[in-house]
């Protein structure tokens, strides 16, 4: 007999059900059929319409090869590394679409030249896909504005002539120089200075959250200063101060920008003040008031927002410019500059200061506060609740026995007390009913006994 035939070395049996498993596996391949993905949508040009005050547009023209599982609009603002998300209702049906989305003023709201970008995305199958992306800068159009530019500042107004914005932008110019000088930073990307003629317009810029004694408010974010200078003011002393004061906060923020920590704003409107005015007379003169009568605010306590009564709020900033000069004087501008830089590294408050003057940050409030004579100052917000009695077992002082009652809260418990047996008789009759019921219906279910016949 010949050899039996193999396949894939098998022998002829084996052989069999190889082929079996081949075939099937062979059929199964060809009936599978392809996974069918929903094609891209095609995007068409985006756009945004709008300007500050008014509603911003967003549309975005788009062929649909299906109607889609998901919508959603991407709007990133200023330097914002993660963008807001928000959802747009799914179109009914696929074909061409022009997909839009609407921001009114009340829901953003936007400083004006604040930067804008959107971007859609349509999400099919479990499968996300990105629209191209639009950009603009919400601009106040609600006047003409004239544009003059130095070496980083350029300054934007409305009223004045063109000496005015020449001046706005000599003062801007060296202030920001000198201050990035002082702080050994560069820069490079401009700064726009808006200065607003009248107040009603300048504080609808800033928002309704500004605070009535503000004249003027720089934004990292959009490194942007807005002002409020009418033109006749612009040879005024006080322009020499508040413009470097607010510039220095945009270069201030170059100097300590990271992702983790930004200084105390002691440190910073302090180091605004100090070198735009210096600590002068009147803000000595506070500090000295303050010390006497004890109402000094520790500089843990202006390491967020500055209160907002009028008189606290200037305290709050002679207190900076104090602080800052007290530390100057102690340990010297390279020190100061050192501090500032140092948070750049992303340094706790603790750390930076340790690392700049061999004290943490309450050390030096309290070198700060003896410097100053400030008698014992009081503590504002939240207190501990006062200690409770404990009990005698506890070893502490026995507890306060309570009084006895009185008439009137004798004749409630009395009361009380007849209506807890009344309710008690009450339940007591419900359960006795209940129980005749059960009885009756069982009896009532139950088979009746044979009957016996008779003989």
């Amino acid at each position: 007999m010949g050899s039996a035939v193999t396949l894939l070395g098998l022998p002829a049996r084996s052989g069999r059900i190889a082929r079996a498993v081949l075939v099937a596996a062979v059929l199964s391949a060809s009936m599978a059929a392809p996974v069918a993905l929903a094609a891209e949508p095609t995007w068409g040009e985006p756009s945004i319409t709008g300007s500050f005050g008014e509603d911003l547009v967003a549309t975005q023209p788009v062929t649909l090869d299906v109607v889609p599982d998901r919508v959603e609009v991407l709007t990133t603002s200023a330097d914002n590394p993660a963008p807001l998300v928000a959802d747009v209702p799914v179109p009914s049906g696929a074909g061409a679409q022009v997909l839009r989305y609407t921001v009114a003023p009340a829901d953003g709201p936007f400083l004006p030249n604040t930067p804008l970008r959107v971007r859609w995305r349509i999400t099919s199958d479990g499968v996300a896909v990105l629209g191209p992306e639009v950009s603009t800068v919400i601009a106040d159009k609600r006047f003409t504005w004239q544009t003059v530019s130095g070496d980083i500042v350029r300054v934007h107004w409305y009223k004045g002539d063109r000496a005015f914005g020449e001046r706005a932008l000599q003062i801007g110019d060296r202030a920001v120089k000198e201050t990035a000088d002082l702080l050994g930073v560069t820069e490079e990307k401009p700064v726009d200075f808006f200065i607003y003629a009248d107040q009603d317009a300048f504080y609808q810029a800033l928002g309704p959250g500004t605070r009535e004694n503000v004249g003027g408010q720089a934004n990292a974010d959009i490194r942007t200063l807005f002002a409020l200078i009418p033109p006749s003011s612009i040879d005024d002393p006080w322009i020499e101060n508040v413009v470097p004061h607010e510039l220095t906060h945009l270069v201030f923020d170059t100097a300590v920008k990271n992702p983790y920590h930004f200084p105390p704003r002691w440190l910073n409107e302090g180091l605004a003040v100090y070198l735009s005015v210096g600590y002068d007379a009147g803000d000595r003169n506070a500090i000295e008031n303050a010390a006497k009568a004890g109402e000094l605010i520790p500089l843990s306590g202006l390491a967020g927002q500055f209160p907002t009564s009028a008189d606290r709020f200037g305290l709050a900033y002679s207190e900076s410019v104090s602080a800052v000069d007290f530390f100057v004087r102690g340990h010297g501008r390279d020190a100061l500059v050192k501090l500032i830089r140092s948070y750049a590294d992303g340094r706790t408050d603790d750390e930076a200061f340790t690392a700049a003057i061999g004290m943490d940050v309450a050390a030096f409030n309290d070198a700060w506060l003896g410097d100053v004579g400030a008698q014992e100052h009081k503590a504002y917000g939240p207190q501990p609740a006062p200690a409770g009695p404990l009990p005698e077992a506890w070893g502490g002082p026995a507890a306060t026995p309570l009084p006895a009652p009185t008439a009137p809260i004798a004749r409630d418990e009395g009361e009380a007390a007849t209506r807890t047996w009344a309710l008690v008789g009450i339940l007591g009759l419900i359960v006795a009913w209940s129980a005749v019921l059960v009885v009756r219906e069982r009896a009532q279910r139950s088979p009746r006994p044979p009957t016996v016949p008779g003989p």
